[in-house]
């Protein structure tokens, strides 16, 4: 091969820094030539960089040919890298072409120069700092990294361009700066006169289309605005004036729900969490949590949706917590359950049904599928060996055996799975194990099994993946782990157990064995479904008419992607099979993992005793949701995105919008006469709202959060700041109509934001949209369109402020609290019932600034709930925020040391 660079041309520096990736892999010439020279026969204008392949052919595309080097040293393509190349082409380029051209041929400097670009380095900053990674695409260097670093070094090179605030950035900037290859690129191409080496190039090129006035406009967006044509804007503009005409009729939730006929009917899925435990945060964003976001917005979308989820109460982990509490199985699922139940409530899950399956219908539908692959034939018999522990008489279920894993040496792997590399064991594979229990050695024996014949199933599988994963939304993660297991050859799986918990095996000679958890615990979502509705085969029994999507972990993946897929294609009962598998990474707390025996990290249960809203959390988890890769909750983090993002973004807009209603115009929407601006705007607005729903369908969770719900209430933040109606309202009779429009379109921004918020943020959306009294067909639907949802005229209600600021010793004393510094919580308060006339609960004492500021939310929340009274509003919507005042008056009592009484009936007179 041979690569063709030149002095001063900026696609060179990312060609030469990844070259380094196949020293040593392959032949590489690298040719340094005029800016003049034509090295490529067939292209009419020079060209560099290009790679000349032994075959003959040519690579032109900068990053074509950085992804070639790359692709030779063995790199996987994923989706993050793939996702970042795509914003680096039609997000980046475009801006820094601005910023470089004004910087070296129009000789501007300062904010002139780093205006067009400061959007897309916060958006790089921001990336690296929410996924807690060294790198753009994890934690090591992709060609993600490779690309934007080339493309951002003649610039950032220079201090002066490399804002201080944007922390991450300078960090990865300047890590991958410091690295032989880039260094050895830099000095090739730029030959130590900075950015002027560029400027021969430079000057041969076009000036950039990007509107030189944007570094130092007011407008809002206004490169976006630009490039909006007249009929997008003409759209816009029909599809406002329609307003709430354009809403489809409002659809009453049916009960139960069930799939029609020629709609759109998916199907949701939380992976069920073992009822042996307290879900901890990263397990709550893992599944049901992303999950209810989708599932929110597809209600939205008026999609016929059913969400679903349950806890997994068979298996050995029952068996073996029965043990540790003197429980018995049953009396285990029934205090957890619960427990699970209450923190997905405060959680604000809005699953349509969360079961459990120790249930008759489990047994129903997992015998009846065995018996079916029984049938025909993909059911096999062997012995097994396993681990028999003498002094407790009983063989030893995979979660009862732990040792150090034969695979990466991690000293506490389970009998069934290393936690550590995630490869699933045989338990007799451990070295040096232990009985859980009684901690002494167990012997080897053996004992008749039943298999699951894998191998005689995975042409089948192979034919369902071709024809599944294309055009469906997998995450990368999801189909490398199956890529994985398929690349080395499936093996039959043993799916019975010597337990005495778990959906009895119905062949004679297995009558004193269980199912194994992971065959019939998928099973699980089919039962949960059948207890829901005895048509539950609609749902399930219908892949024609049917979207699956199962959220989970990525642990959880062999399961649904391979072993139940498997199981049902080979029961040949035309089961629906998942369509769209979104799996997660690991979120880690802080600095390491949660561990409920050590007291480090925010379980479920604990989250509600913070004084921090349940939306507040939603928010933070989703923003930080490990989608390409691990990612860590932090207290810090978590403060700076309510303190910014939420209280002095969101919130202030919000507020801001509604209070002008209130102010200036008596609580009326005043009369709106658009501008060509005011126009564009709806224009660019609509067009956010566009890419809202493309990542929304995709399941791009964070990117949707942090993105487009900000760039609209940025936009609308501007427009305001811009318009300045406080100061118009008392000018002349055109101002003061220019003060209505901009406050009317500004509140109807505050509508549809309302909207938006809602998968995220439930509570707070419904909270805007009772201060906007937005009308109820509204509530409902997003459509993809802008539309005035408060036209000139309507009421608004009281507008109160949205979101508390949390405080940094509120913070430090939250972080201590969880960092292991707290005893384990007791769990039986949440499942027994006092009888005593009072109940004491301590805390730690706070400070009287905590004290005043619970006293003046008991307040806030005081008046809200006597507004919402007179105004005699929903009872259910009163309700909720009674109950928000009794806990707050609860938190201020706690906090003062008074003791809580339980509450008193009413008297009957």
């Amino acid at each position: 091969m041979r690569l063709f660079v030149s002095e001063g041309a900026p696609g060179s520096l990312p060609v030469l820094a990844a070259a380094g990736r196949v020293r040593g892999r392959a032949e590489l010439l690298i040719s340094t030539v005029g800016p003049e020279e034509c090295v490529v026969p067939f292209l009419t204008q020079p060209k560099v960089p290009v790679l000349q392949l032994d075959s003959g052919n040519y690579l032109f595309s900068t990053t074509a040919i950085c992804r070639y080097f790359f692709l030779l040293s063995g790199w996987e393509q994923d989706d993050l890298t793939n996702q970042w190349l795509e914003w680096e082409a039609t997000e980046l380029q475009p801006t820094l072409s601005a910023a470089l051209y004004y910087l070296v041929v129009q000789g501007k400097k300062g904010e002139d120069v780093l205006g067009p670009l400061r959007r897309a380095l916060t958006h790089i900053d921001h990336s690296l700092s929410r996924q807690n990674c060294p790198f753009l695409a994890g934690e090591t260097e992709s060609l993600a990294d490779i690309v934007l670093w080339g493309v951002l070094y003649p610039l950032l090179q220079d201090p002066a361009y490399l804002p201080e605030e944007l922390g991450a950035l300078r960090s990865w900037f300047q890590t991958l700066s410091t690295q032989e290859p880039c260094q050895r690129a830099a000095e090739t191409v730029l030959k130590q006169q900075g950015v002027l080496a560029l400027r021969p190039y430079l000057q041969k090129q076009s000036q950039p289309s990007l509107p030189e006035e944007k570094a130092v406009s007011n407008e809002p967006e206004e490169e976006e605005l630009a490039t909006l044509s007249e009929e997008e804007i003409a759209m816009a503009v029909t599809a406002w004036e329609k307003g709430l005409g354009s809403l489809p009729s409002f659809r009453p939730q049916q009960n139960p729900v069930l799939p029609v006929a020629g709609e759109r009917n998916v199907l949701i899925t939380s992976a069920l969490p073992y009822v042996n435990n307290v879900p901890h945060l990263g397990n709550i964003i893992g599944c049901v949590l992303s999950a209810d976001v989708f599932a929110r917005y597809s209600r939205l979308r008026q999609w016929n949706t059913l969400y679903l989820c349950g806890t997994d109460e068979y298996g050995t982990a029952t068996e073996t917590k029965a043990m540790e509490e003197g429980l018995t199985p049953q009396e285990i699922c029934d205090k957890y359950h619960n427990i699970h139940a209450d923190i997905y409530r405060w959680f604000n899950i809005s699953f349509d049904i969360f079961g459990r399956t120790t249930t008759p219908q489990q047994t129903k539908i997992t015998q009846d599928i065995f018996h079916r692959l029984l049938a025909r034939g993909f059911v096999l018999q062997d012995s097994v060996e396993q681990l028999r522990c003498e002094r407790c008489a009983r063989f030893l279920a995979d979660r009862f055996v732990e040792g150090i894993c034969p695979f990466c040496g991690y000293e506490e792997a389970r009998g069934d799975q290393c936690d550590k590399c995630g490869k699933l064991i045989n338990a007799i594979e451990l070295k040096k194990p232990q009985c859980k229990v009684c901690r002494s050695c167990p012997v080897v024996k053996s004992s008749q099994h039943l298999f699951l014949d894998l191998p005689k199933l995975e042409k089948r599988l192979e034919e369902w993946l071709g024809k599944t994963l294309p055009g469906s939304d997998w995450t990368p993660n999801a189909r490398f782990i199956i890529r994985s297991w398929l690349r080395d050859g499936l093996k039959p799986r043993c799916i019975t157990r010597d337990l005495k918990w778990g959906t009895p095996v119905p062949l004679k000679g297995f009558e004193d064995k269980v199912f194994y958890v992971w065959f019939d615990a998928t099973i699980g979502y089919l039962s949960i479904t059948a207890n829901y509705t005895d048509q539950w085969e609609r749902w399930w029994k219908n892949p024609e008419q049917v979207d699956l999507y199962q959220f989970m972990a990525k642990d959880n993946v062999p399961f649904h992607g391979l072993v139940f897929p498997c199981s049902a294609l080979g029961a040949e009962d035309n089961y629906t099979l998942v369509k769209h598998l979104i799996a997660t990474e690991y979120l880690n707390y802080e600095d390491g993992k949660f561990s409920k025996s050590r007291g480090v990290g925010v379980f479920g249960d604990m989250a509600q005793d913070t004084g921090i809203p349940a939306d507040i959390w939603r928010f933070y988890l989703l923003y930080i949701r490990p989608e390409g890769q691990d990612s860590a909750f932090s207290w810090t983090d978590m403060l700076l995105k309510n303190n910014s993002e939420l209280l002095n973004n969101l919130g202030n807009f919000i507020n801001r919008a509604g209070m002008f209603v209130s102010k200036f115009f008596g609580g009326s929407v005043p009369e709106m006469v658009l501008t060509p601006d005011d126009q564009r705007l709806l224009a660019h607005i609509t067009l956010e709202l566009r890419h809202y729903h493309q990542l929304l369908e995709k399941v791009r969770i964070p990117g949707c959060l942090t993105q487009y719900p900000h760039h609209i209430f940025d936009s609308g933040n501007q427009y305001i700041q811009v318009n300045e109606p406080w100061k118009r309202i008392k000018g002349t009779e055109a101002d003061r109509q220019r003060a209505g429009t901009v406050t009317g379109l500004a509140v109807n921004i505050a509508a549809l934001l309302s909207i938006m918020l809602q998968p995220f943020m439930p509570t707070v959306s419904a909270t805007i949209q009772t201060q906007l009294q937005l009308p109820l067909p509204a509530c409902s639907v997003l459509l993809t369109k802008f539309l005035c949802t408060l036209p000139a005229g309507h009421q608004i209600g009281m507008v109160t402020p949205l979101f508390q600021k949390l405080e940094n010793d509120q913070i430090e004393s939250l972080r201590q609290r969880f960092g292991g510094g707290q005893l384990e919580e007791s769990l039986e308060l949440k499942v027994k019932v006092s009888h005593k006339p009072a109940v004491v609960e301590t805390v730690k004492t706070v400070g009287p600034q905590q004290i005043q500021m619970l006293m003046d939310e008991v307040t806030k929340q005081g008046s809200i709930v006597r507004e919402l009274k007179a105004q005699k509003a929903d009872k259910n919507q009163v309700a909720a925020e009674v109950a928000k005042l009794l806990d707050l008056k609860k938190q201020l009592a706690l906090a003062e040391g008074k003791p809580l009484e339980t509450p008193k009936g009413k008297k009957k007179k």
